[in-house]
């Protein structure tokens, strides 16, 4: 069956087919079961060639993705700018598309903002970025970082379902690294919260994201799950200098990428194979840069891993993952976060 997106004449028919496609929570969207992010089209993830990750994301659109996840974060504009330029010409309906407010630049000082004003003026910039009259879904990112809960429920969300009555976006969502907050937030605001993205929070290392499923589903609200392969950790390649795991985790993550090189297997394969397993996951978003990172990523979800990747699996687990005791990093960035704002006197001029 067909999903909604299909576009006569312009998607690969048999790789539509067999792609999956599960219902986006509350939101009527059914979404592929890989999606775009464009986090590595920023700065965070090195340099890349700016082509070859515009035809990855018309490839992977023809192939059957049809959501992609953007944000201003992610190279202060130049991932949304380079997304813009692969959707021209390409038909609306092909795709669903989401970006985010509130997470900015990369000193602290303009990092987050999420006062009604800057939610405005930053999300008006990021649909000419992109090019396109609406968005699917806005999203707010990162509320963890607000000084109060209080400014996401009665600044930000209240501006973003503005932008829905005028037809800027089509739903809300939130997102942010410690899942509990993202609860909270749906339990406290009375504005409508369809879908929640949260990120390497159900990986080979950390599952947190397990107990907060059944609030989820039992609120209708979907669930994006985002870096399987941990922000880089779980890749024979290695995580970012920025990464904030600890040198410990880091160190056995690297030990089990050197083992699947000498099997020569890609870590970051066997880290989305085993996130694709749960079925309470709409779809698992995962950065891409070039059409290497696509083509294997794509032959993860439509085809899975043999028995001798599984067997592989199985052993970097038992002889190395299941060895770290700091599973997440959780409160680490915060607590850098608001150091460095209150020692600079940052935090009355950020709330106001």
């Amino acid at each position: 069956m067909l999903p909604p997106t299909y576009v006569e004449g312009f998607h690969d028919v048999e790789a539509v087919k067999s792609m999956e496609y599960r219902p986006l929570g509350k939101t009527g969207l059914l979404v592929s079961k890989l999606s775009f992010g464009g986090g590595p089209l920023g700065c965070h993830y090195g340099t890349y060639d700016e082509d070859e990750a515009i035809e990855a994301i018309r490839q992977a659109i023809r192939h059957g993705i049809n959501y992609i996840d953007t944000a201003p974060w992610y190279g202060q504009g130049r991932s949304e700018a380079v997304i813009g330029k692969a959707l021209k010409g390409i038909p609306r309906k092909a795709y669903y598309i989401a970006t985010k407010v509130g997470r900015y630049e990369l000193n602290y000082e303009n990092m987050f903002d999420f006062s009604k004003e800057k939610t405005r003026s930053s999300f008006k910039r990021s649909l000419e970025l992109l090019g396109l009259d609406y968005v699917d879904i806005i999203q707010v990112h990162d509320i963890e970082f607000a000084p109060t809960l209080d400014i996401i429920i009665t600044q930000t969300l209240p501006e973003l379902s503005t932008q829905v009555a005028k037809g800027k976006a089509k739903y809300i969502g939130i997102t942010g690294y410690p899942v509990s907050i993202l609860k909270e937030c749906i339990e406290k605001s009375n504005i409508n919260i369809s879908v929640i993205l949260s990120y390497s929070r159900f990986t080979l290392i950390d599952n947190t994201l397990i107990e907060y499923i059944p609030f989820f589903k039992k609120h209708n609200v979907g669930i994006i799950n985002a870096s399987a392969p941990c922000m880089g950790l779980l890749t024979n390649k290695g995580p970012p200098a920025w990464h904030p795991g600890s040198e410990s985790t880091k160190k056995i993550c690297a030990d089990a990428a050197a083992c699947c090189k000498d099997h020569d297997t890609e870590l970051a394969k066997l880290a989305l194979w085993y996130t694709l397993q749960c079925e309470d996951i709409c779809t698992f978003l995962v950065g891409m840069q070039n059409l290497k990172e696509l083509a294997m990523n794509l032959d993860v979800v439509k085809n899975g891993i043999t028995e001798k990747e599984k067997a592989l699996l199985k052993e970097i687990q038992e002889k190395y993952l299941h060895k770290i005791t700091d599973k997440h990093w959780e409160n680490q960035e915060l607590q850098t976060y608001w150091k460095y704002m209150k020692k600079f006197d940052l935090v009355r001029q950020f709330i106001h």
